[in-house]
């Protein structure tokens, strides 16, 4: 059976619906219909509110105008339909081009760190409402970034030791935040290599984005995560828009935001990896 939302189209039943890979929550399909249109449709049971967090996140994207962002079609409780990107070769200039588009997104400012409402990072509730008068970034990343992963990790049963590392270690790792603060960048939230295209052009596209504005060195730590990018994408990126000295040192905090994610998703293999980070700033 074709995913009911597709009715809305009014194209009728689709001749074809082919599975594609990637995703670990919804269930991703490229629908044809009989006059060759295309659509990428998601689905899920029990989402409550996920795709309506992704159309907006996506629309926020598109609207910098910076990136290619595919076009929202249809939301629902259930369902999300989107402009299906046929996808291309990825040309030598690739990543010296998609770091230049990336530091323009990032050039996007926002009038408080957050979003106008929570969304999803992976299937992770992620709060998004400013902490105090908003313009706080590292009182915003401890508390709605950190200490939200750490409290869950303990509920969901690993224990209360990153939670109190964590409340150990606050003060060096909020100074340590402070050492560059800038106006709230729009950020993709969640970019790594699953989660951008090779267009049929050649250009880079966002996909699955977990929106909110924030310092951008978080959104450049995730693409360092598993494996980073080609080296062209950071030196593209920081002759567009430079970092401040020290980025190197706030990496691990960024990261551990993700690393907690992982492990509130997928279990205990990331539970060392996590302690590890934050041992140096309960120590200090």
């Amino acid at each position: 059976m074709f995913p009911p939302i597709l009715n809305e189209l009014g194209r009728g039943e689709p001749v074809n619906l082919a599975a594609v890979g990637g995703g670990c929550i919804a269930q991703a399909r490229i629908a044809t219909f009989a006059d060759g249109y295309r659509v990428f449709v998601k689905t899920a049971q029990g989402m409550t509110g996920m795709f309506a967090c992704e159309a907006e996140g996506l629309a926020a994207l598109a609207a910098a105008d910076a990136i290619r962002i595919p076009e929202v079609l249809l939301v629902g409780e259930e369902g999300l339909v989107l402009e299906a990107i046929g996808t291309g070769s990825r040309p030598p200039d690739f990543f010296e081009t998609f770091g230049r588009q990336f530091a323009q997104l990032h050039q996007n400012r926002g009038q408080s760190f957050g979003f106008s409402s929570d969304n999803f990072i992976g299937s992770t509730t992620q709060p998004n409402s400013p902490v105090g008068n908003g313009d706080d970034w590292p009182e915003f990343f401890l508390e709605r970034r950190l200490r939200f992963q750490a409290d869950l990790a303990e509920t969901n049963g690993h224990g209360p030791e990153l939670r109190q590392l964590l409340d150990e270690g606050e003060v060096r790792i909020t100074g340590l935040l402070n050492e560059s603060a800038e106006p709230p960048s729009l950020l993709h939230g969640d970019l790594w290599g699953g989660n951008y295209l090779v267009d049929e052009q050649g250009m880079p596209c966002l996909i699955d984005p977990a929106v909110y504005y924030g310092h951008r060195e978080a959104d450049l730590a995730m693409t360092l995560l598993f494996g980073g990018f080609d080296a062209a994408f950071y030196v593209a990126y920081g002759e567009a828009f430079p970092l401040a000295p020290g980025h190197e040192d706030r990496l691990p905090i960024y990261q551990l935001y993700h690393l907690l994610n992982h492990l509130n998703l997928f279990g205990s293999a990331y539970y060392a990896q996590c302690i590890r980070i934050l041992q140096p700033y309960a120590a200090a």
